[in-house]
């Protein structure tokens, strides 16, 4: 199919960037793991870090579908479908969780990272594969449009998660230890 093998490039940058970006996550939750524990950091976690690695695993996905030898758009446009409606799903239990858990109080710049985009990219998603067998070219950009999105959503909310930990909650902790 040729639509696709133009976008080799692009799905082998996007998932091997996704792939480091999982891996480098795990390390950083390692790194501060002996940071103080907030009241309630488990819902927390729910909210805010396992969504990071659902978007890079997402955009993981995306990029191994888009390169795998189909025989078609068709059967690669009905799975990407399905990812981009259950990533609606996934984004409604986001903002759910996020509005339940009681560690942090969320800003607008933490829905607009955490829930709006990732709904919006999830939704472009769903709505390109539905475009994809009568409007391939543009349908594709769609589709890489909403992985840039969640990948870069993902990227910010991972720098936002480490910063927080790193100047607010060490300061904090460092500052309610007793001076010798």
């Amino acid at each position: 199919m040729t639509e696709l093998s133009g976008w080799q490039n692009f799905y082998v940058i996007a998932g091997s960037s996704a792939g480091a970006l999982i891996g480098l996550q795990f390390v950083v939750m390692t790194l501060i793991a002996d940071f103080p524990v907030l009241k309630d950091v488990e819902r927390a976690g729910r909210a805010f870090a396992t969504p990071t690695i659902v978007h890079f695993g997402a955009v993981l996905l995306v990029a191994a579908i888009l390169c795998a030898p189909w025989p078609g758009i068709g059967p690669a446009a009905a799975v990407l479908g399905v990812l981009g409606l259950a990533g609606v799903v996934y984004s409604a239990i986001v903002a759910r969780r996020a509005r339940r858990q009681t560690a942090y109080k969320p800003v607008f710049e933490d829905w607009l990272f955490h829930v709006l985009l990732p709904l919006v990219a999830y939704a472009t998603l769903a709505l390109a594969s539905y475009a994809a067998r009568s409007e391939t070219r543009p349908a594709l950009f769609a589709v890489a449009a909403a992985v840039l999105l969640l990948l870069f959503s993902g990227i910010h909310n991972a720098w936002d998660a480490v910063t927080y930990h790193v100047f607010t909650k060490k300061r904090e902790h460092d500052e309610s230890r007793p001076r010798s």
